[in-house]
């Protein structure tokens, strides 16, 4: 049934009401259309702020020390998710424990002897006879820490003749420019570069532990002096750094002044080798990383893009990290993050099987071979499904695919980057603590310093007498020690 005219409505004003709310209904949807468009950023706003706040160490590049205190390792938030043990701290029933073995005879220096005075048996009055096996007990301490002074004297004489003073000559081979030794210098360079100590709590240590009274500008001028000493021992590091086999490299900021730097490290099994640049661009670090020789283990920054992919080893860490972020999402981004978890847990359950001897080199390629087709048969549909925030990750995945499995193939290559995480770990502690450095010189002093020290360490050698021996030969003008002793250079 046809709808009339209200009455005393002409057509043309019906037509005038009929194109208002026309246009009325226009206005409407496309207002309709804004907001709906506008709860869709804000939702997606919400996912992006949603996935941030559930990012820790485990499931983002954040370190462990963002997470805050009183944080475990497990759980979107990062809480732990395991059961508080009821046991009691420390050793259990049965635990072997660990106990200090007596020093030989050669290294006592103080022996007091204890002999009974009667005989247990008859009560007959003993002689002191030295027991060749006697129960022994020791006690270590130290005793006299006194520094030692050595001064020089250039003497006038008196000629017996004309009685012209003559006075000897200074011999700047024989009287050193410096107040203080290379024993102290060495261990001063290892307080405030190794150890980490400020110049002012080395300053108090100085006094409090030997009495020795030095100002702020003697430890830095100290500092200097060790760095020039350490400049042969940091290139040769860094020569065995380079023609190693397989390599890890990784990064984090640094200040000087407050400007943000650059701090690398490039780390083999023999030797570890850091430096500070003013950024981490491609064009700045390349020199650093010398010949483009061996495997390098690191994560997919675009910036080692000057290796070849099939000579380097993606970091499964970090895979893992991104896999548990994707997991902690809803809908298909969750399904796909739990599914590569799942073959990202096969392949470290077949390779711990591999390191603890349980697979061979041949059956570690034969069980990795399926998980391998699965898992980029996973990350293909990742990136086919289009879902923000995961299918450009897993693209660059696939990018990185000649780089996922060189430790299935090559001796001596791990699936994760640990080695070099570990070794900058002392580096950032020392950030956190210091607020960088102040100069250039600083920077050099600490690369350097730290340098010879994980490197002397991986050699096993004493940090302290190769730093003595590298100051003395610096001061004497000799040739400078060796820091490698079993070099894998051509």
């Amino acid at each position: 049934m046809a709808v009339g005219r209200p009455a005393g409505e002409s057509a043309q004003d019906a037509e005038a009401r009929i194109a208002a709310l026309e246009t009325a209904l226009s206005e409407s949807n496309a207002r309709n259309a804004e907001l709906v468009e506008q709860v869709s950023r804000l939702v997606t706003q919400i996912e992006v702020l949603t996935e941030q706040l559930r990012q820790n160490s485990k499931n983002s590049h954040r370190p462990p020390s963002s997470d805050g205190p009183g944080r475990g390792s497990g759980g979107a938030s990062g809480g732990s998710k395991k059961p508080k043990s009821k046991r009691n701290r420390g050793g259990q029933t049965g635990h072997r424990g660990a106990h200090r073995e007596l020093l030989p005879p050669d290294a006592v220096n103080d022996v007091v002897d204890f002999f009974p005075d009667v005989c247990l048996g008859c009560a007959a009055e003993l002689p002191r006879v030295v027991d060749d096996e006697p129960c022994r007990y020791q006690q270590l301490d130290l005793r006299d820490h006194r520094p030692h002074l050595t001064e020089f004297r250039r003497h006038a004489v008196a000629c017996p003749h004309c009685g012209a003073r003559t006075r000897a000559a200074y011999d700047a081979s024989k009287i050193p420019a410096s107040a203080f030794g290379p024993c102290l210098t060495a261990v001063v360079g290892m307080l405030t570069g190794i150890y980490h100590l400020s110049r002012r709590k080395t300053q108090r240590l100085l006094q409090e532990l030997f009495g020795i009274q030095v100002s702020l500008g003697a430890l830095s001028a100290m500092e200097r002096r060790a760095s020039e000493a350490l400049v042969t021992a940091y290139e040769e590091a860094k020569r065995e750094v380079e023609h190693a086999q397989v390599k890890h490299t990784d990064a984090t900021s640094w200040l000087r002044r407050g400007q943000l730097m650059s701090l690398w490290t490039l780390a083999s099994m023999t030797a570890t080798v850091f430096a500070i640049f003013v950024d981490g661009t491609r064009e700045t670090i390349r020199p650093f990383f010398g010949l483009r020789r061996g495997i390098l283990v690191s994560d997919r920054a675009s910036v080692f893009g000057f290796w070849h992919m099939t000579e380097r080893q993606v970091c499964w860490s970090h895979l893992i990290r991104k896999f548990i972020s994707f997991s902690e999402r809803d809908g298909p981004a969750g399904a796909i993050g739990r599914e590569l978890l799942g073959y990202a847990a096969l392949v470290f359950e077949y390779w711990h099987g591999f390191i603890e001897g349980d697979l061979t080199r041949d059956e570690l390629q034969i069980w990795l071979r399926p998980v391998q087709r699965e898992l980029e048969g996973a990350l293909v549909r990742a990136v086919s499904a289009d879902i923000p925030r995961l299918s450009g990750s897993c693209e660059d995945m696939l990018a990185h695919r000649d780089a996922l499995w060189t430790f299935v193939e090559h001796d001596d290559v791990e699936p994760t980057n640990n080695h070099a995480e570990r070794e900058l770990r002392a580096f950032v502690l020392w950030r956190k603590g210091s607020f960088g450095t102040q100069s250039e010189r600083g920077e050099r002093f600490a690369d350097r310093m730290m340098t010879v020290a994980h490197t002397a360490r991986k050699q096993g050698r004493a940090v302290l007498d190769f730093l003595v021996s590298s100051m003395t030969a610096h001061l004497d003008g000799a040739p400078p020690p060796s820091l490698i002793e079993n070099t894998t250079q051509a």
